[in-house]
């Protein structure tokens, strides 16, 4: 059996394990049970595919999503790895190689939708055809309370009990609290061997902005980006049509995606944003883990997602494939209001919406935050070690001012209005506006009446909303959204406590930024990368797949970049295994260098690695040889085959040579041969 690092190389063509890989790799080969929380975009595919080619057997994997399972399997095959899914979007003839791939023991990884273990015939299958692990993507959705619950999920404990292998749960995002029902409903209890690898990915850069005109804002970011692939998150099924429209208008290519489409239609948007480059897919959430597309160099919300976890995984789908990404989310007070109200209208018993608003609150303080978003976010999960410079408050910190005294006067209005009026009354009352319901309520004769007009109604706006986004008012539902106090502002309503506000411009973060695929080649590369970009589009489209599939965007930057002379240089491009050498080597050396080399298939396979120049070596010495020394015997030569063996296996003496090249050869070339293998140490 093959070693993780020799497989690594040779199969997924990567030079070395991510951060974190390597030790949960082991542990999964060793048939621990594992739970590995790793950021997305941090490899987790690869902790359960390579130890599943390491293991005998088959590994199960327990995926959501069709679109997930397929694209994973897809890329498998093309890396030579017999892998399958069984899943409602099969063609008869994918059904039968799967069985087929099954029946003669060749099937590694087999995929399946948890909503399959309700049969009881997929459980009889699983423990005839020789399970010996399973893998569960997405474990997150396990929680009965998390943002993904799948009811199936819970039926995973019971297929390993049944089965009685090991089972490894992978997931991105998990709190504390999910952690503690994944172990429960998974592993009955028993912690298994736990992975925190971190939440971090510094390659994704970070901004918020107030809304200010919300669709030129979001018009303005593509604009700057335009041709890279992005989504843009909404809240609404009517704002993805709109805004997608809108998008469309100003010149990219854009579709709108959510839960009311047709299912045909939805698999119509999902297939053209995994094989279209430059395309824009507006969406709600249900536009989410299905998507496994590496180069996507951009996510946007247009109105504040729903809690701090399914922010980091919306923004978690940019730049998976580690070259630079940008985010920006867009909120204001009508978000706030809306997110509230969402959770106190639910029917979530009280401790869960308790939860809930400090979920709500962690986003917010993300938010309004005044110094440093990357800190602040990965101190929610914990994680306070952190060097960012990747977020719009580090490129240029926020101009702060002591808020303490506007908040007090603001809070003041609310409390002798008796907590009965939304923010636009309330600024009435603070500026001294006379209106006929300030009139009518004899709100004018408040100690509060115009003690504000050191700002402007917009300035009181924000004054509001970042109060509302430091929860110290909550719209009460109770009171058609009228503001009330919570807690928290009693200390400064006491002069017991002072608040910093940042002196809101309502600037668009990220118009004036430079795109970050700007900065992903020179000018120079540039006109090479688009012709990779045009070859692997081809070869995508004959073969029917993503794009990606091919080649991902970092492996042909990385091409553009060094330019490889020859499938020696290519095989040390990484992502270029010896199944993708093999197949589009040539093929892309051609765009490079024009016509490419033609190797033998048994020197190929050395490509990229030491023995490669062995073998190059023992070549040039076997033509020297070809008719002896004298130049006068019969012509005598190894096979390709031979060469390459004594190239690996680099036996040290005559003995060995004899075993590898038989009596006759070995006395031709056999000292040559060793004086070869001695240099090369």
């Amino acid at each position: 059996m093959a070693s993780a690092a020799t497989l690594l190389s040779d199969v997924f063509g990567f030079d070395a394990f991510r951060p974190g890989q390597q030790e949960i790799v082991e542990a999964v080969t060793a048939g621990e049970n594992v739970l590995a929380i790793m950021p997305t975009g941090g490899g987790k595919s690869l902790c359960f595919q390579l130890p599943a080619l390491m293991r005998e057997g088959v590994t199960v994997v327990i995926s959501p999503l069709i679109a997930l399972m397929r694209d994973q399997v897809r890329a498998l095959q093309e890396v030579g790895v017999c892998a399958g899914a069984l899943t409602s979007g099969n063609t008869p003839e994918e059904t039968d190689a799967v069985w087929e791939g099954l029946e003669r023991g060749d099937l590694k990884l087999l995929y399946m939708a948890p909503e399959r273990l309700a049969s009881g015939g997929a459980m009889n299958m699983l423990r005839r055809v020789g399970v010996n692990m399973i893998a569960v993507d997405e474990a997150h959705c396990v929680s009965q309370w998390g943002h993904d619950f799948r009811p199936d999920y819970l039926r995973i404990g019971e297929l390993r009990r049944m089965l009685d292998v090991p089972l490894a749960a992978f997931t991105a995002t998990a709190d504390a609290e999910t952690q503690t029902e994944i172990v429960q409903k998974l592993f009955d209890g028993s912690p298994p061997r736990a992975f925190l690898r971190g939440f971090d990915r510094p390659n994704i850069h970070l901004a918020f902005a107030a809304k200010d005109g919300p669709r030129g804002q979001i018009l303005d970011f593509a604009n700057a980006r335009k041709g890279q692939s992005g989504i843009v998150y909404c809240g609404t099924r009517a704002k993805t049509e709109g805004l997608a429209g809108a998008l469309r208008d100003a010149g990219h290519v854009s579709l709108h995606y959510h839960g009311g489409m047709d299912a045909e239609d939805r698999r119509i948007a999902e297939r053209r944003f995994q094989q279209e480059d430059g395309l824009i897919v507006v969406a709600t959430v249900a536009f989410g883990m299905g998507v496994d597309k590496p180069d996507i160099r951009w996510v946007a919300h247009a109105d504040l997602p729903k809690s701090i976890e399914a922010y980091y995984q919306e923004i978690g789908r940019a730049g998976r494939d580690g070259a630079p990404a940008e985010t920006l989310t867009l909120f204001g007070p009508e978000d706030i209001r809306l997110r509230r109200s969402q959770i106190d209208e639910g029917l979530a018993p009280p401790e869960r919406r308790a939860a809930d608003h400090a979920r709500l609150n962690a986003l917010l303080g993300l938010a309004e935050a005044l110094q440093c978003r990357r800190k602040n976010l990965l101190g929610y999960f914990d994680e306070h070690d952190i060097t960012c410079g990747r977020c719009d408050l580090c490129d240029a910190p926020v101009d702060v001012f002591d808020g303490t005294t506007a908040v007090r006067k603001a809070l003041s209005a609310i409390l002798r209005t008796d907590e009965r009026f939304g923010a636009g009354h309330l600024i009435d009352i603070l500026l001294g506006n006379m209106t006929d319901r300030v009139r009518e309520r004899g709100h004018d004769a408040l100690p509060t009446f115009a003690v504000g007009k050191e700002y402007d109604k917009r300035q009181w706006q924000a004054v509001f909303r970042q109060m509302m986004g430091h929860d110290l008012v909550r719209p009460d539902p109770e009171r058609h959204g009228a503001l009330r106090m919570t807690d928290d502002a009693l200390p400064i309503l006491r002069d017991e406590a002072t608040i910093e506000l940042r002196r809101d411009t309502i600037k668009a973060a990220g118009r004036n930024r430079r795109p970050a695929v700007k900065e992903m080649v020179s000018e120079e590369d540039a006109p090479l990368l688009s012709a990779l970009k045009a070859k692997r589009r081809g070869f995508a489209e004959a073969n029917k797949v993503p794009a990606y599939i091919i080649f991902n965007d970092k492996t042909l930057i990385e091409m553009a970049e060094t330019r490889p002379a020859n499938l020696d240089d290519m095989a040390r491009i990484g992502g270029v295994g010896a199944k993708k050498l093999e197949s589009y080597g040539s093929a892309f050396l051609e765009v490079i260098n024009g016509e490419a080399e033609v190797m033998h298939p048994k020197r190929r396979k050395l490509a990229g690695r030491e023995a490669a120049s062995v073998y190059d070596r023992l070549l040039e010495v076997q033509a020297e040889l070809a008719r002896g020394i004298e130049g006068i015997d019969k012509p005598l030569s190894c096979s390709a085959a031979m060469l390459a063996k004594v190239a690996q296996m680099r036996p040290s003496d005559d003995a060995g040579l004899n075993r590898l090249l038989g009596e006759r050869r070995a006395e031709r070339f056999g000292p040559a041969f060793l004086d070869v293998l001695r240099e090369a140490g």
